[in-house]
């Protein structure tokens, strides 16, 4: 149930703090008082879309904090699928709006992005509006209405339905595509033995085109590498003159002479010796790969042209060579079911034949559900309807075939005839906004039992309706109350009459800002409201008495 609202700094709301109570909730007030802005606030809270205009004019930052207390089992399961404690059964959601355009909801405290807060909220509250009523307008709204009436049977059907649908087009589209295949068998086998051959030839190992790649880049400077080579071997081995080698020798050999004198000309010999030794093994390696770099032409064709051939079957089957290999295995997959074509051909048509009787049995299943749905739907529509001053009303659910789909093949559309000897015509094409109204009222009154929603918002529900029909219509908005809470923006005093809690909002100004406020009315303010609502601005003391008598019949009728 909703408990409590508070809002600070939101459109013409400065500071407001509300407490509501369970039963029927009545909130009035002149036309432009700031009745929408108070439901858009809490629209806001729940997730709504929403900009930095909310704020109120000088102020930094709107806030709007919801609180739900004695929330049920569903909403302790979806706070712990979210990991969102709840420890007393209440559910405190908030929402801050900053100048930036920014926005920060919470949910008892943990931040939380908007989708979590509205698969919270879905379960604590729903909004009924104008909108909502041209909702009834959309014929796919109506199956939908059919099969959340119809409840968790017939959704497991539905889902039942939905996967044999998606086997189904898998199917269809693998046996189609096999099917105009089949005429360019002869060709696409050529195509497809020429791409494997190609491919399978090449006979390419992971890793090859890399190593490649780096032996293209050596040889291609190979001129320059044995010419730096050419130069290190004269500066030590080959070289006219001196070379490092022969001066390193006779180094080698002035040390010898006097090593024996002195144990650290010793050690200055066998330093020598050593540098020699690392010379000669310099001197083989460099001669070697000399040799190697001067005589590389053969090898640097081979690299090239393997190189050549790699990007000739890039160009031709991947950008890759993995993807390349993959689209190989994948011609040699279709030879071999080309190879035996007819059995491939045979046996999708088997596969497509056993699920698209599946489909269809299931599809008529789910059908004869919802046809049985749709006439129990309409009887309880239609008694709804006459309990709102439809008396001749006459109400059908029609379902209709249509192609398979994942929803199965089904229709639905409302049709209704509300005077006698008029012929019965899609709701559509009939229904005034004040009827839309109360058809609304009555699918929320027949719903009401098999939803669990705690609090329902009705938002000038009561459009276009007057009279007799206004109170059978406040009847039957406090019989819903009867088992839930019920929150009710109004024109009506009929309606309002039959407030368990009264509110009244109001706009203030002192001349430099302008202010939304709320109040919760007692009893003798009720009726000055209701005397308001019956007299316009002219309150005499025959339009309290009357206001009196009809809170006194209200009482009487609930």
């Amino acid at each position: 149930m909703l408990q409590s609202l508070r809002v600070s700094n939101f459109a013409l709301i400065e500071e407001l703090e509300v407490t509501f109570d369970g039963g029927l909730n009545i909130l009035t007030g002149e036309t432009g008082a700031g009745k929408s802005i108070l439901l858009g606030s809490i629209q806001t809270a729940l997730g709504a879309k929403t900009s930095k205009d909310v704020i109120r004019n000088g102020a930094e930052s709107a806030y709007v904090e919801i609180v739900f207390e004695n929330c049920g089992k569903a909403v302790e399961e979806e706070l712990e699928r979210q990991e969102i404690s709840f420890d007393d059964g209440s559910v405190t959601i908030s929402r801050k709006v900053t100048s930036t355009g920014k926005s920060v909801s919470r949910i008892n405290g943990e931040t939380v992005n908007a989708s979590a807060v509205k698969a919270v909220a879905s379960l604590l509250l729903e909004i009924h509006g104008q909108q909502e009523h041209h909702s009834l307008l959309n014929r796919e709204k109506h199956l939908e209405m059919v099969d959340r009436y119809a409840g968790e049977i017939l959704w497991t059907q539905k889902e039942k339905v939905a996967s044999l649908w998606q086997e189904y087009r898998k199917i269809r589209a693998e046996l189609l595509q096999a099917r105009e295949d089949a005429t360019n068998k002869n060709r696409d086998c050529s195509y497809l033995e020429f791409a494997f051959r190609e491919i399978t030839d090449a006979a390419y190992k992971p890793g090859e085109e890399d190593r490649l790649e780096k032996d293209f880049e050596r040889l291609s400077h190979a001129k320059a590498l044995a010419e730096g080579v050419a130069t290190a071997l004269a500066a030590t081995v080959k070289g006219p003159g001196e070379t490092a080698d022969s001066l390193l020798d006779s180094a080698i050999r002035g040390l010898s002479k006097v090593s024996s004198f002195d144990s650290e000309a010793e050690q200055l010999l066998l330093q020598a010796e050593e540098i020699a030794s690392l010379l000669s093994e310099f001197n083989r390696a460099a001669d070697r790969y000399f040799e190697e770099i001067s005589d590389c032409e053969e090898e640097y064709v081979t690299v090239s042209e393997r190189l050549d051939l790699l990007n000739r079957l890039k160009s031709k089957y991947g950008k890759t060579m993995e993807e390349v290999l993959a689209y190989g295995q994948e011609c040699e997959e279709k030879l071999a079911r080309y190879a035996d074509y007819d059995a491939y051909l045979e046996r999708l048509e088997r596969e497509y034949t056993t699920v698209e009787c599946k489909l269809k049995e299931a599809s008529e299943a789910l059908s004869a559900m919802r046809k049985e749905t749709a006439a129990e739907l309409s009887g309880q529509i239609k008694q709804a309807l006459s309990e709102l001053n439809f008396l001749e009303v006459r109400f059908e659910i029609r379902i209709d075939r249509t192609e398979y789909s994942a929803n199965g093949i089904d229709t639905a559309e409302f049709y209704i005839a509300t005077n006698p000897g008029e012929e019965i015509k899609p709701l559509i094409k009939v229904a005034s906004g004040g009827e839309l109204s109360r058809i609304m009222l009555a699918l929320k009154s027949v719903f009401a039992d098999r939803d669990e929603i705690p609090t329902l918002i009705f938002d000038e529900i009561d459009t276009g309706i007057s009279g007799r029909t206004a109170q059978a219509v406040s009847e039957k908005m406090a019989a819903i109350a009867t088992d839930r809470q019920l929150l009710c923006i109004t024109h009506l005093p009929q309606i309002a009459a039959m407030a368990d809690n009264h509110y009244l909002i109001e706009k203030a100004t002192d001349g430099v800002k302008t202010i939304t406020k709320i109040e919760r009315l007692t009893e003798e303010r009720s009726v000055e409201e209701l005397a308001r609502m019956l007299g316009g601005a002219s309150i005499t003391d025959a339009v309290l008495e009357n206001a009196r008598e009809m809170k006194k019949l209200a009482k009487v009728k609930k």
